[in-house]
């Protein structure tokens, strides 16, 4: 009699884009393998779920809980739901190192979730941390601002997490009103005295000194759609036949939104081509996706968005940084926003902004100028050409910031 293999195990909820993409990529890595993987603790048995929560906790605070690869603790947030396990035993997080991790087990799938072919390896990881770190922002912005009168999310959330039933109303409030209360921490902050009909504990709060940015948000998540809609009539998945990490993050973040009724009438009627791809990857049919990869006039849209939104934002956080930790700033991310430190001032697309510098932005803009190092000067000579990459911003050129080496995918 065979024994069925213990399934893989991500763990968290699905009001988070990371475990919308960590499930993306399983359905295609596993998709001739019904049930191998499973998302606790709502698919737990209670005992299983609480025993879990147990040892991650522990993981936790021995600092066990591992990413794949390694980044430098001193930038990394440590560690950051949702998370994953091989064997019940080790656990795992980071959606995008959930990715390089089944590529290295293999499997017999070819060619993987990242590209093999140098120049594409970059562009998919861009597209990647684009979408991860500033799709971030306009999706999140599109729940509690756009759907602020519909969305479920924190109903939803109260019953995956297994709360008891006469206890999921109240955490589900409490749930709603701490994520409209960090909307300016995840860079929307209201025009002030904000409330465009909605209830004064759903109305995301404006900042003192901090400009208003929910024009930019709404501008950037208009124009990330319009360039998916125009790449997704040329070919079936951004880097052409096949799914990859780029679709993936895509998935994860846009597809946040389709369960949120005012902003996904909105995304279906503004790119319908796209709400029709993403319902489709939410139902697992992109796993049987295999075939060639390759550049397109197609990405040079996203691509641009990209580098309109993306780009100066890592720039500009990343000069934030480095200005304050030579002025003696150790504390970073979402304790610092709380206390009012270590905020810079920067500008997207023409609007003005203020935020506070996140620490694991640095690394990931300098894993991404690693990764342009790496490349040929013949590779980067064709992206810059093809794409209009800015060479000079993905070139680090300050050698005292360095950080160990990153592995480089796709080389």
């Amino acid at each position: 009699m065979s024994i069925r293999p213990q399934p893989l195990v991500v763990w968290g909820v699905t009001a988070s884009p990371y475990m919308l993409k960590m499930q993306s990529l399983l359905d295609y890595w596993r998709h001739d393998q019904p049930g191998s993987w499973e998302r606790w603790p709502e698919q737990a048995s209670m005992l299983s779920a609480l025993s879990t929560a147990r040892a991650l906790q522990r993981a936790k605070r021995r600092g066990e809980v591992a990413r794949f690869p390694a980044r430098n603790p001193e930038l990394d947030e440590y560690p950051a739901v949702p998370f994953y396990t091989l064997d019940g035993s080790q656990f795992f997080y980071d959606s995008s190192g959930l990715a390089l991790h089944l590529d290295q087990l293999g499997e017999g799938r070819a060619p993987g979730l990242i590209p093999r072919e140098p120049a594409l390896a970059f562009l998919c990881h861009l597209i990647d941390e684009a979408f991860d770190e500033f799709g971030l922002y306009m999706v999140h912005h599109m729940r509690w601002v756009g759907s602020a009168r519909t969305t479920q999310m924190g109903h939803r959330t109260a019953r995956q997490l297994r709360a008891p039933p006469g206890l999921r109303g109240l955490l589900a409030r409490r749930l709603y009103h701490r994520q409209v209360r960090r909307c300016p921490y995840l860079f929307s902050v209201a025009p002030e005295g904000y409330v465009a009909g909605v209830a004064a504990r759903r109305t995301p709060p404006a900042r003192a000194g901090f400009p208003a940015t929910h024009a930019l948000l709404e501008s950037a998540w208009h124009e990330y759609l319009a360039a998916m809609e125009q790449l997704l009539r040329e070919r079936p998945f951004i880097l052409g036949d096949q799914f990859t990490l780029a679709d993936a993050s895509a998935y994860g973040q846009l597809g946040m939104n389709l369960d949120d009724p005012e902003a996904a009438d909105l995304l279906q009627a503004t790119a319908p081509r796209t709400f029709d791809w993403l319902r489709a990857i939410a139902a697992g049919r992109h796993g049987t996706s295999e075939g060639a990869l390759s550049g397109s006039p197609a990405l040079q849209r996203l691509l641009d968005a990209i580098c309109a939104t993306f780009v100066p934002l890592m720039q500009q956080n990343t000069a934030a940084y480095e200005r304050e930790r030579r002025a003696g700033q150790t504390v970073f991310n979402e304790a610092a926003f709380d206390r009012g430190i270590a905020l810079y001032d920067g500008d997207l697309m023409g609007h003005p902004f203020r935020a506070v510098v996140k620490t694991f932005q640095v690394q990931v803009w300098r894993d991404l100028q690693a990764r342009w190092s790496a490349l040929s000067p013949a590779q980067r000579a064709s992206l810059e050409a093809d794409y209009g990459l800015p060479a000079a911003a993905l070139t680090r050129i300050n050698e005292d910031t360095r950080t160990t080496p990153v592995a480089i995918s796709g080389g």
